[in-house]
């Protein structure tokens, strides 16, 4: 029990003006079949030795004890439920309308009354998705004026446009889930996007490697991810490689190089443009052992010089590249026989 301060008042127990005290304590309750133990406020009468509450004591101990439900169910809170709405700037009664509820009831979730499972599934996913409110709104477009309209429409735009990473990132893990970091197929090790980010970056940095464009740095991944399975036994991405006819190159190659932390220049040729890869700016690569680095050093020095066509050649006489059908997965299998050590 704590005494948490003091008030005057014409007190409801001994009917005199004093000074009561709110004291704070545990209290156990039993809510929805749950038992949930939550700080509780009352006001103490020292001359009527009792414990008392007001109208706005029993509504913030109603909260309360709703509160620890709620932790306890794994349930959003009233805070998250709110910050979810505030999120997307949209007020409790239109986003009702955009979720088929009734008129209140965001009002009465970011108050008295607490979600069940099904109503606190869809907020969770609204959350996290912007690009379902986005169809949602797109759905329900005339039960909102057009100004509302194209205010949430905004707000909700740039929230997926700030998440589109992630959804590169589940795009890219779905089609690697077939993988499952399969020996012959990944080298045996699951994949690992912030690191090939980190790798993308490490080559980038290299004063050792020059003219890196796509097709380069298709085949110095490959070489990379073959010659760490040749002395360790697992490959440092957890990458697949298609045998393509300029060569090894990743699955889901395009999608890879258009992940939040790859960086590079888009050089103009006049008949088109290409990409040359550079590095981050903090060059902190934390995903890189030191003996990762080792590797990829002595790729730099084999491959960093090479043009494209050099690398392309390089690779046609690769037994991994010269064995494989032309758009078949290259086994890791092969990487014994890579002609780098």
């Amino acid at each position: 029990m704590e005494s948490k301060r003091r008030n005057k008042m014409i007190c409801p127990c001994c009917m005199q003006e004093h000074e009561v005290e709110i004291i704070r304590e545990m209290e156990h309750n039993i809510f929805k079949g749950q038992k949930v133990e939550y700080e509780a406020a009352y006001m103490y009468c020292e001359h009527a030795d009792e414990y008392f509450e007001d109208e706005a004591l029993i509504t913030e101990n109603d909260l309360a004890m709703k509160h620890a439900y709620r932790l306890k169910m794994h349930l959003l809170t009233v805070d998250e439920i709110e910050a979810i709405r505030k999120k997307y700037g949209i007020t409790q009664s239109d986003l009702c309308s955009l979720l088929g509820w009734g008129g209140k009831t965001i009002t009465r979730y970011e108050g008295h009354q607490v979600q069940d499972m099904a109503h606190d599934t869809i907020l969770r996913k609204l959350d996290s998705d912007p690009e379902w409110f986005l169809e949602l709104l797109e759905n329900r477009k005339s039960e909102f004026p057009d100004e509302t309209y194209r205010k949430y429409r905004k707000m909700a735009a740039q929230l997926y446009l700030d998440t589109q990473d992630l959804y590169l990132r589940k795009s890219i893990e779905a089609k690697y889930a077939a993988f499952e970091a399969d020996t012959e197929l990944c080298g045996g090790t699951a994949l690992n996007l912030d690191k090939v980010i980190d790798i993308i970056g490490y080559f980038g940095k290299s004063a050792c490697v020059t003219v890196l464009y796509k097709v380069k740095l298709m085949k110095m991944l490959w070489y990379a991810d073959s010659l760490s399975f040749k002395r360790r036994g697992v490959s440092m991405t957890g990458l697949a490689y298609k045998a393509w006819d300029m060569g090894a190159v990743p699955v889901e190659y395009k999608s890879i190089l258009e992940l939040k932390g790859v960086c590079y220049t888009e050089i103009d040729f006049g008949n088109g443009s290409g990409y040359l890869f550079t590095a981050p700016a903090d060059c902190a690569f934390p995903t890189l052992s030191e003996e990762d680095k080792d590797i990829l050093d002595t790729i730099i020095q084999v491959c960093g010089k090479d043009s494209k066509h050099q690398i392309i050649e390089r690779m046609h006489n690769e037994r991994a590249y010269t064995e494989t059908e032309l758009n078949e997965i290259i086994s890791f299998g092969y990487a014994k026989d890579l002609s780098i050590s």
